[in-house]
């Protein structure tokens, strides 16, 4: 009975040398997540701020001389195109094809590719040349460059840990810094976790999980404790809807989905199109002609081409004025179309709410719906739109819904993202950051690889948090 007794003794002895053990790793494992966090709330923070200043000086420059913006637009995109082109090429556009690529390619052997696309220097050109264009009253968005930003932050943190530290994965870091910079750029956690399932992870989420989950809600509450629970938007007023309102978000997201998936072809035919500039020069005249419109666009039509769309999108929500001329869809989708192509960075999320949002008000006064039945179409608009571009409808859905705080619509919302995702593949089978996402691979790694298909096949590793 002694013998049995001490093995027992010894037996739990192990056990509970091993939960120790496991506690020890898991809590150091932890860690680096959490300090990544936290960065990554603070910083989202400061660029919001930064964001709003910028379009503020717009603005001001507009509404007292107005005519200097022929002088000062030209001069700010030319000149957060060069930044870019001189400092940091992948800092350029949106960062979420960036980030999708780095994590698509991720293993031992790419660090030297993924430290082109994400990084300290990625930050500081991705921030100057965005803060930039927006005082040149570009029709950008932060949000997609908060997501390279933070995806950015995680994976400095992760190359800073010292060789004696638990082992973790450069994948799972890079998927928890994209989904937590989308949660602090929108005060949306939901959105942030979804957006990482449904467009960042190709394995079984459970790898993501817990590191997700912690990221986001300190990443959140970190930019909360500087900005307050905020809403995006605020609450628009949805309630005693109409009964044949599905009809409307049925056809406005019919339309806004094809709009959206046009807009990124068109995206990609302008890309394309500047592939075959031969000299610098011509990248310079494209990039000052592009200004030139938009301030045209701005002055002789309507100030509403400016910006990232939000004022747009409050407008409609949350004034009388919930109708927008026929034309204000076409200034949002070219006012995006000519400051996006430059390859200055700038996101496109925001835009492609915005004009997801006239989208919907133009269709409201076409049927001269009340006020409540407008707002329901302008979100079925928002959601259709980005769907559109993104092709991720249910990432799109949820953000709406947390940008509104108007859980009441969500079947509402999620039948506008599954028609406008089914619309979509009529004019292009893959997504907008799909596509360039393929490019920035093929540009950094000389691939043979030909197709979709045959990339998200291309990397297996995988290691559990």
């Amino acid at each position: 009975m002694k013998i049995i007794s001490w093995f027992r003794l010894q037996l739990k002895r192990s056990f509970d040398r091993i939960r120790n053990e496991n506690l020890k790793k898991n809590a150091l494992q932890a860690i680096p997540f959490w300090i990544a966090s936290i960065i990554t709330g603070l910083a989202a923070v400061l660029y919001t701020k930064l964001f709003v200043a910028a379009e503020d000086v717009t603005m001001f420059i507009f509404n007292h001389h107005a005519w200097l913006l022929f002088i000062v637009s030209p001069a700010c995109f030319v000149l957060a195109w060069w930044l870019v082109q001189r400092f940091s090429p992948y800092a350029r556009g949106s960062g979420i094809p960036q980030v999708m690529a780095a994590i698509q390619i991720s293993s031992p052997k790419t660090t030297g590719i993924i430290d082109k696309l994400l990084g300290f220097r990625i930050i500081v050109v991705k921030v100057i040349s965005s803060l930039i264009m927006a005082v040149g009253g570009g029709a950008i968005g932060r949000e997609g460059p908060t997501i390279q930003i933070a995806t950015s932050i995680y994976k400095i943190v992760y190359q800073v840990l010292p060789k004696w530290w638990p082992k973790i994965a450069k994948k799972n870091m890079m998927v928890t810094g994209a989904a937590a910079g989308l949660a602090a750029a929108f005060n949306t956690p939901l959105g942030g976790i979804v957006f990482a399932i449904e467009e960042l992870t190709k394995t079984h989420f459970s790898y993501y999980k817990t590191a997700i989950f912690s990221s986001v809600i300190i990443a959140g509450l970190s930019a909360q404790a500087l900005l307050g629970p905020y809403l995006y938007l605020g609450y628009p007023k949805v309630d005693n809807l109409s009964g044949y309102i599905f009809l409307g978000v049925a056809l406005v997201a019919v339309i806004s989905g094809l709009c959206g998936s046009a807009m990124s072809k068109l995206v990609l035919f302008i890309f394309a199109f500047k592939a075959r500039f031969k000299f610098g020069w011509h990248h310079v005249a494209y990039i000052i002609v592009c200004a030139l419109i938009l301030v045209s666009l701005a002055f002789f039509v309507d100030k509403g081409a400016l910006g990232s769309g939000k004022d747009l999108m409050q407008k409609t929500l949350f004034t009388p004025d919930k109708y927008v001329a026929w034309y204000t869809p076409l200034l949002r989708i070219g006012g995006t179309l000519v400051s996006f192509t430059t390859g200055a960075a700038g996101g496109i999320f925001a835009p492609a709410l915005g004009a997801g949002a006239s989208v919907g008000s133009l269709i409201a006064s076409w049927f001269k719906v009340a006020d409540n039945n407008a707002n329901m179409l302008i979100l079925a608009g928002m959601v259709g739109f980005l769907t559109g571009v993104t092709r991720s409808p249910f990432t799109s859905v949820i953000l709406v819904l947390e940008m509104t705080d108007r859980h009441n619509v969500i079947f509402h919302l999620i039948l506008a993202g599954m028609i406008a995702s089914l619309v979509s593949i009529l004019i292009d089978k893959h997504s907008l950051y799909d596509h360039l996402k393929v490019q920035y691979i093929k540009e950094l790694s000389n691939t043979n690889v030909t197709n979709l298909g045959e990339l998200h096949e291309s990397n297996k590793e995988e290691t559990r948090i």
